[in-house]
């Protein structure tokens, strides 16, 4: 596997663009995540840079006054490496990491760092080594100094093979390696998942660092790991949960994130069958967070793209211990009031009660409305359940007040 970065703490600077496609409000709400990925992994962000710009520079994607001022500061503070928020093309990397001599990372190689950090189980490590080879191949020349060609002489004359050639096929052959487990391992996971009967399933869903696997916690009572930083699990968990008298399973899976890689949606497919298979997905927000349409929206796509959009989803609002509306006064004609200045009250009557789905709102940490959230999974679970086994019917009174 490819050899894991060290966990020592690192002096970094992170950049970001504002476009036309990206304002100032929106680019620093990205930055503020790459710097929560960037402590995650084990970095201290000294300072962040951006610039406006309506076109990426092709060669290094910013400007080459910003880059004289990102040069200079990383000269004069040490710093370790720079984190690009945009994705940066090989050339990009390369010519970067040549001006500015140090090691250059873009938001897709800090995610796969930190999975890579993260992984803990052979079948979570194979997913991120898959995705962090796919990462690598193109990129391989930033890499690899030695590439010119072997050297002629006796014997040696003939078409020969470039260094970088030979390094890309042994890539690519690892790549087609680890996609052979990954079929093996998913036929042993998929048999796993058939011997667990016609129980409900239930899927945690959302994006990362909402609280889901606190939640998880909470409902089943049991340890599975949770921590205030992104990504803080990997591997889906599987719990056997009885509400009432009425037993269902429910797993916990990796969260999401806004601009998530390519490479690892394909790696981790196999690990989202968990959500493919699920009869209810619990779609946890961050109620707390400034932005948390963006996340809802970002979550939504991804179920788009592994065809899981469409399933009984009921919207939990975690964290409402930590929401705090911004205070607002109706006579103040200068300032407009927004979402921001909504009540926890308020924001329940807004578009989210117009929404499809059923919502809540709770706090996983402090166990509020949590008798609520039972009592409409409960009735969720029981209505796929009766109709999956309509004898069982008087097994299970329709409400959780019966019992």
């Amino acid at each position: 596997m490819i050899e894991k970065k060290s966990l020592l703490i690192e002096k970094t600077v992170i950049v970001g663009l504002i476009s036309s496609k990206q304002n100032e409000l929106v680019s620093n709400d990205y930055l503020n995540e790459l710097e929560f990925l960037a402590l995650t992994a084990g970095g201290k962000v000294l300072k962040r840079f951006t610039q406006k710009i309506n076109l990426p520079n092709p060669k290094t994607l910013i400007g080459s006054g910003k880059l004289e001022e990102l040069f200079l500061f990383v000269e004069k503070n040490n710093i370790s490496s720079v984190i690009f928020d945009d994705e940066l093309s090989p050339a990009q990397q390369n010519n970067l990491e040549k001006i500015l001599k140090c090691k250059i990372l873009d938001r897709t190689g800090l995610i796969l760092d930190i999975f890579a950090q993260r992984a803990k189980t052979s079948y979570a490590r194979t997913q991120v080594e898959l995705a962090q080879y796919q990462y690598l191949l193109p990129r391989l020349k930033g890499l690899w100094t030695h590439l010119e060609r072997q050297k002629g002489g006796i014997g040696m004359r003939g078409p020969g093979e470039t260094e970088i050639e030979t390094d890309r096929r042994i890539v690519r052959d690892k790549i087609s390696l680890l996609k052979k487990k990954l079929i093996v391992i998913d036929k042993q996971m998929s048999t796993q998942r058939g011997n667990r009967g016609q129980l409900v399933r239930v899927a945690l869903v959302g994006y990362t660092n909402v609280g889901k696997s606190t939640l998880m916690n909470t409902i089943s009572k049991s340890n599975v790991f949770a921590e205030n930083k992104l990504f803080a699990t990997l591997d889906t968990t599987v719990r056997k949960v009885v509400i009432g008298n009425l037993p269902f399973l429910m797993s916990d899976t990796v969260g999401f994130i806004r601009k998530l890689p390519t490479q690892l949606v394909e790696s981790f497919k196999s690990t989202l069958d968990e959500v493919q298979e699920s009869d209810l997905l619990l779609h946890v927000v961050d109620i707390s967070h400034p932005n948390f349409e963006d996340h809802i929206e970002s979550v939504n796509k991804t179920l788009l793209e592994i065809n899981s959009l469409n399933k009984p989803t009921l919207l939990i609002f975690n964290k409402t211990d930590l929401y705090s509306p911004k205070s607002w006064d109706p006579d103040d004609l200068t300032i407009k009031r927004d979402k921001s200045n909504y009540s926890i009250e308020e924001l329940e009557s807004s578009w989210i009660a117009k929404e499809n789905k059923k919502s809540l709102f709770i706090s996983a940490v402090k166990k509020e409305n949590l008798i609520k959230l039972k009592e409409e999974v409960y009735k969720f679970v029981r209505q796929i359940h009766v109709s999956r086994f309509p004898f069982n019917n008087f097994l299970y009174p329709e409400g959780l007040d019966e019992y």
